[in-house]
């Protein structure tokens, strides 16, 4: 590996290292304030608005303490962290411009997790979380696909480059029955083959119309008959 790409390697490490502790930090305040506030229950920590001069103390408790228990948990594993930065950064500023906190330390503190949110939300969650697995498997799983169809578009390219076989093929393993169109010459006929032949035609008497034979015999007509014996 070259210089170059070994720097690199080493600058996307240091990145993916410091968002994950970045992720880790911020996620885990978020988390334990909105858990501060759900241990001390929706009726302290609505005071704590009034006192700040939020309107419908109530309302503010409940969505902030379930915007930081439920925005910390998915920074801390790296999971839709650019949504959740960004909704972070809204209540920071929502809670900043309605109801800051009195104490200065609490109001630096919320800056920052705002200011961090929105950082994290840009740059993302790094090579270690949640978001970055789910980004491999889709790409694998698109680089699946892709392979699919590449397989089947050469399968099919493939069945229309082979040649069509002829419909009188006989199949394989089987041999192939040849017409025989060779030209054969006549048996012959010996001369004493033909003489008998053709005795045998001159002994036998021709068939006059009407008679009929019987056991080898001529059977005379009908009208024959009558004629004789008138």
């Amino acid at each position: 590996m070259s210089r170059i790409g070994q720097t690199n390697t080493v600058k996307q490490a240091l990145r993916d290292l410091a968002a994950l502790v970045a992720r880790l930090g911020v996620g885990g305040i978020f988390f334990a304030n909105g858990w501060a506030k759900l241990e001390d229950g929706l009726k302290i920590t609505g005071a704590k608005f009034l006192e700040q001069g939020a309107p419908a103390p109530g309302a503010w408790a409940t969505v902030t303490m379930l915007a930081e228990l439920i925005g910390g948990a998915l920074l801390i594993a790296g999971l839709a962290v650019s949504v959740t930065g960004l909704v972070l950064f809204a209540e920071a500023l929502a809670v900043f411009l309605v109801a800051p906190p009195l104490n200065p330390i609490s109001l630096n503190e919320l800056i920052l997790l705002g200011a961090a949110s929105l950082l994290l939300a840009v740059v993302g969650a790094g090579r270690v979380s949640v978001d970055h697995m789910v980004v491999i498997r889709r790409r694998e799983s698109e680089a699946a696909d892709e392979f699919a169809a590449d397989t089947e578009a050469d399968r099919v390219i493939a069945s229309f480059k082979e040649p069509d076989k002829p419909a009188g093929d006989a199949p394989a393993g089987e041999p192939r029955s040849v017409e025989d169109t060779a030209p054969h010459p006549r048996p012959r006929v010996s001369g004493g083959e033909a003489k008998t032949a053709e005795a045998k035609t001159a002994e036998e008497p021709a068939t006059a119309p009407g008679d009929t034979l019987v056991a080898g015999r001529k059977k005379p007509s009908s009208r024959g008959r009558r004629t004789t014996t008138d």
